[in-house]
């Protein structure tokens, strides 16, 4: 049986990083010049877009578009950044890509306005900003859950989704818009 060639990478969370913004900007500023006004926005998601909260150290961006019927102009231009189109990877609404050679790892999504994943990702996203105690306990068990299951993004994944839906359903109370079907 052949051996698989991807090689198991160790889960690392590290204490956030005050360099991650600047990270952000620079990877999305040529991202946001090729693709002018196709792009509604190039936002900064994922843990590393939220003050004091400990991350895996790879920068997180949503490109915001406003039909999926653009999804083939943006594909070919994001082509020509050196970018990788890879499909949903089975999550309906995004796109994702493969950085370009050269540049330092990091994960680019492209979402239409009205996907139910951007707006999840901006809620969560705003409801730590605001509630730093909230991110602290959510760093707190990334951090516990990368020394417990160090090579196992299941494992790690699947022991956050439980504060995740409670701090989901906080977020979907506070700004009165529910994401999910009761």
């Amino acid at each position: 049986m052949p051996k698989d060639p991807t090689p198991i990478r160790t889960i690392e969370v590290v204490p956030y990083d005050p360099a991650w913004p600047a990270q952000f900007e620079a990877i999305a500023a040529p991202i946001r010049a090729k693709l002018g006004p196709l792009a509604l926005g190039v936002e900064h998601v994922g843990s590393t877009s939220v003050p004091g909260l400990a991350a895996k150290p790879i920068i997180d961006l949503d490109v915001v578009i406003s039909s999926r019927l653009q999804l083939p102009e943006v594909v070919s231009k994001l082509t020509e950044l050196g970018y990788v189109h890879e499909g949903n990877l089975g999550i309906p609404g995004r796109e994702a890509f493969m950085w370009p050679d050269g540049n330092g790892r990091h994960h680019l999504y492209v979402c239409s306005v009205n996907t139910p994943n951007l707006h999840y990702h901006l809620l969560f996203r705003d409801y730590l900003r605001q509630h730093p105690d909230k991110a602290l306990e959510y760093g707190q068990l990334k951090e516990k859950l990368a020394k417990q299951y160090p090579g196992d993004m299941d494992g790690y994944s699947e022991g956050k989704q439980d504060l995740i839906s409670r701090l989901m359903q906080e977020a979907e109370a506070l700004s009165g818009f529910a994401l999910r079907q009761p």
